[in-house]
């Protein structure tokens, strides 16, 4: 099993000075939140002007617009633009594969998980973290305030590896929270045993914005083995003898190729924002793709 990552790992000055730049806006965020810097589907006694509407028994006489009364002789209210928080949860991968490899997909997972907390609470929305394997559990309910960054750090680095990854029942666990709307950042390898088809259907679930943050190494696609081999699966734990020869490297490249393709057109049909984070590289300039800008449009 590989070494465990520290607070310390995922909170340093540089790596928190990296997400200054980087800012997630949504189009439009659901009512019912704390004023924040969001665009609000309520219109109200924000600060933009956004329309009128006609005066009705009961409105807020300050809003009437007395400059179109004198010239028309019509009550009309100015509607102002609400500003407000962006929920965003996180979803990271801590199934049991994530934690093998020299260079574990967990460190990175969480690192990426660490990024996007700090880039969300910079800008006064509220942030949750709800990992998964076999199952989902809220890690952290949201929470806002740039003060709670140390504390995002904490908790990430007490993840220990569960068990396999089940998206199916992870998602439907999410789906029973009853979250106010927002934005959920799924950040997998989305390696489940039953395969991509499964992962679709349970995303398809999902109530929420999505993005997902698929984390790969080149030998995903491309292993160098070779000969007779004892492969154990890093899911189930179970071995199987196999003779690695071409024909069967080209039939894995073509499974990998239709489980890459499948996620990637899923993403594409839903406008949802996909980005590959291969995990042997620095984690924030692989994220900033994203953020064309400096912005990424959820």
């Amino acid at each position: 099993m590989a070494a465990t990552v520290t607070a310390d790992d995922l909170f340093d000055a540089d790596f928190l000075e990296s997400l200054q730049r980087l800012r997630l806006v949504a189009q439009r965020v659901p009512r019912g939140g704390r004023f924040a810097e969001q665009r609000s589907k309520a219109l109200g006694a924000g600060l933009e002007f956004q329309d009128y509407r006609p005066y009705s028994s009961g409105d807020d006489l300050r809003a009437i617009d007395w400059n179109i009364y004198r010239r028309l002789g019509k009550v009309f209210l100015r509607l102002f633009e609400e500003l407000e928080d962006l929920p965003v949860y996180l979803l990271p991968d801590i199934s049991r594969s994530m934690w093998i490899e020299e260079t574990p997909r967990a460190h990175a997972c969480l690192r990426a998980a660490m990024a996007f907390a700090g880039i969300a609470l910079a800008q006064h929305d509220r942030v949750g973290v709800f990992p998964f394997a076999e199952d989902l559990r809220p890690l952290m309910r949201p929470r806002s305030g740039w003060n709670c960054l140390p504390i995002f750090a904490q908790a990430l680095a007490k993840l220990t590896a569960g068990g396999a990854t089940h998206f199916e029942r992870s998602f439907k666990r999410l789906g029973g929270l009853q979250l106010r709307s927002g934005l959920v950042v799924v950040i997998s390898d989305f390696f489940d045993p039953a395969g991509v088809e499964e992962i679709v259907r349970a995303l398809k679930t999902v109530r929420h914005k999505l993005l997902l943050v698929q984390l790969v190494r080149p030998s995903d696609r491309d292993p160098q083995l070779q000969g007779d081999l004892r492969l154990r699966d890093c899911e189930s734990g179970l071995d199987q003898d196999i003779t690695v020869t071409a024909q069967v490297l080209s039939r894995y490249r073509e499974a990998y190729d239709h489980f890459a393709h499948n996620l990637t057109e899923f993403a594409q049909k839903r406008r949802i924002g996909l980005v590959q984070l291969n995990v042997e590289r620095p984690v924030v300039e692989q994220i900033a793709t994203l953020f064309e800008g400096g912005r990424y449009q959820a």
